[in-house]
């Protein structure tokens, strides 16, 4: 069996015509005169190839992302990254992650390098208006934050994950605002102001949703259709399958669902639909053991379960609905491929490891030639063919005739095998840059504010983390005089600063001094009043939480400190703590204030 989604239905006894036709109809009337398209691309977290219903899936219900089968395009083999940062870089720069500088998902390893031109580039440079609300995960501190790389509107958080999906703190173009109500429903809520805004301009809009990645939080509405409810569809090991993780991942996935119906219809009363370009993919595989068609693998892995992802693009004005396309594609091919159809120029000079898919869209490629995708992470490569996929430890696969990767035919095929083994060497030495160590920038001319959080940071002495997953944590257990916070850093305008704190202090531990020292200068102030605040997340975790939980912090300045325009360590210690701890701190602000 083919794990498209024509020979999958077709196999579950289900009928793709019937699921297909449910999808379509939305649009009617002829297709708008034409002119520069707008674009709303939506990104999911964690959402694997078979948390659609659509796609086969019966333990839930995806109406309007099922339409966007059935009114656009489905590139049936779309690939991405194993895990999120890579996915992020590959589609902002059309490139692969290994060339632009990623090499993680925290401390800084989920930067693109500077000098790395972007999607948002691309279209700002084209005249249209940007943003982007979400999860960015490329880079915090100006050069790598959003606003910095093309989207003029930014609104969201730009960590990895997030520890709390109810009004959380997040930022608004560099400044930290509170959130307002479910987080994916406030993302979406500032999407559709942006559309509305800017209805008579070509827009980019890009929604990078943070679900269903844990903490798995989901509002009780949508918790209760999944509370103890049965399902009929299981992972191909259902021994290695959390129910109830599986069950909170589907009600987000619900709610994703809820929040594209309104985006969708937003374009439609707005009367802009049929000019508007749609995209809607995740960034890898499912976070968990759950019915993904039985794919091999998940979320970190290389296998086809690890990085395929479902891909539907609708644009009535110029695309036929209804079109199946088989072909491999992959993330690093949007850049080039909306640009030629928006026939703007790209930006920047750097080769694109991407093609445009225009002519598979508008079905002008009467000849379109075999490539290769490498999927890579932590030092493993696997490779896809249209026909094979060659694992990290050089086993072969048809994946046409066992798209479950259950047998080898290496020795059945040895050319093919030492071809794709070849390619992976050479592909390797081509790709894989050294990225050498690089600091936390502060002051770049463009950012008044620089944010350096305790994710950024680094602990001394007894200080820990409050999780050993840095993203969204802050520290705590801060109970020496000698334990220090240190940020590597390189100021890049000199001057005055004003430093602030984000801080909890409880009542006898006030009275505590902290100090803020790089490069001989140095600032001091004792912690006057006292601020306590309750852990965030249990009681809305339907499932064991790993990340950090959050809480709230209180801002407190340290004062202004000189700082020279040089790389050194930022280091803020205690230089006196009258009681048990000092505090807990979530964040250190430094705002410019001038030479």
């Amino acid at each position: 069996m083919n794990y498209s989604r024509r020979n999958f239905l077709k196999a579950a006894g289900i009928s793709a015509a019937a699921v297909l036709s449910g999808c379509a109809g939305r649009l009617t009337g002829p297709a708008a005169q034409k002119s520069r398209p707008n674009i709303l691309m939506i990104l999911t977290d964690d959402q694997g190839w078979g948390d659609l219903s659509v796609n086969g899936n019966v333990n839930l219900k995806t109406p309007n992302i099922d339409s966007l089968a059935g009114e656009g395009v489905v590139v049936e083999n779309f690939y991405v990254c194993p895990v999120c940062s890579p996915t992020r870089a590959e589609m902002l720069t059309g490139r692969y992650y290994t060339r632009v500088g990623v090499t993680g998902t925290s401390e800084g390893g989920e930067r693109i390098n500077a000098d790395e031109s972007t999607i948002g580039d691309t279209f700002k440079a084209a005249g249209y208006a940007t943003a982007a609300f979400g999860k960015w995960h490329s880079g915090t501190q100006w050069p790598y934050h959003p606003n910095a790389r093309g989207f003029d509107e930014f609104y969201g958080f730009c960590s990895g994950h997030w520890g709390y999906y109810f009004s959380p703190q997040l930022e608004h173009n560099g400044r930290l605002v509170k959130g307002n109500g479910y987080i994916a429903d406030d993302f979406t809520d500032h999407a559709l102001d942006f559309i509305e805004k800017n209805k008579n301009t070509p827009f980019f809009c890009y929604v990078p949703y943070n679900i269903p990645h844990s903490p798995m939080q989901v509002p009780e509405s949508y918790w209760e259709k999944f509370d103890g409810k049965e399902l009929e569809m299981r992972h191909r090991d259902p021994e290695k399958e959390n129910i109830e993780h599986t069950r909170a991942a589907l009600a987000m996935c619900e709610n994703i669902d809820w929040n594209v119906g309104r985006l969708l219809e937003k374009l439609d009363k707005l009367g802009i639909a049929d000019n508007t370009i749609v995209i809607y993919f995740s960034d890898n595989g499912p976070n968990g053991w759950r019915w993904n068609a039985g794919m091999k693998g998940r979320k970190g892995t290389t296998d086809e379960g690890g990085v395929r992802s479902p891909f539907f693009i609708r644009w009535p004005a110029e695309i036929r609905q209804g079109t199946e396309i088989p072909h491999i594609a992959a993330a690093i091919d949007l850049l080039p491929t909306l640009a030629e159809l928006a026939e703007i120029p790209i930006v920047g000079n750097k080769k694109l490891d991407g093609v445009s898919l225009k002519p598979l869209l508008l079905g002008t490629s009467s000849n379109w030639q075999d490539r290769m995708y490498f999927s890579t992470w932590n030092g493993r490569v696997s490779v896809r063919t249209q026909k094979y996929r060659l694992d990290h430890e050089g086993r072969l696969f048809d994946m046409d005739a066992d798209p479950g990767q259950r047998k080898d035919v290496s020795q059945k095929h040895p050319e093919i095998t030492a071809r794709l083994k070849k390619a992976v060497r050479e592909w390797k030495d081509e790709t894989f840059k050294p990225v050498e160590p690089r600091p936390f920038t502060v002051g770049h001319p463009g950012a008044e504010i620089t944010l350096l959080p305790a994710r950024d940071g680094k602990a001394n002495g007894n200080i820990e983390r409050s999780s050993i997953h840095p993203n969204c944590s802050f520290f705590t257990n801060w109970i020496d005089e000698n334990d220090s916070i240190t940020w590597d850093i390189e100021v890049l305008t000199a001057g005055l600063y004003e430093a602030q704190i984000h801080y909890t202090c409880k009542r006898e531990n006030v009275g505590a001094e902290l100090e803020l020292s790089f490069d001989g200068e140095r600032v001091s102030r004792a912690v006057k009043n006292a601020y306590e605040s309750e852990l965030k997340g249990k009681e809305e975790n339907h499932v064991y939480m790993r990340e950090s939980f959050v809480k709230d912090f209180k801002p407190m300045s340290l004062g202004t400190l000189r700082m020279h325009g040089k790389r050194g360590t930022l280091r803020l210690r205690a230089a006196n703590i009258p009681g048990n701890e000092a505090v807990d701190l979530r964040y250190l602000t430094l705002k410019y204030k001038g030479k």
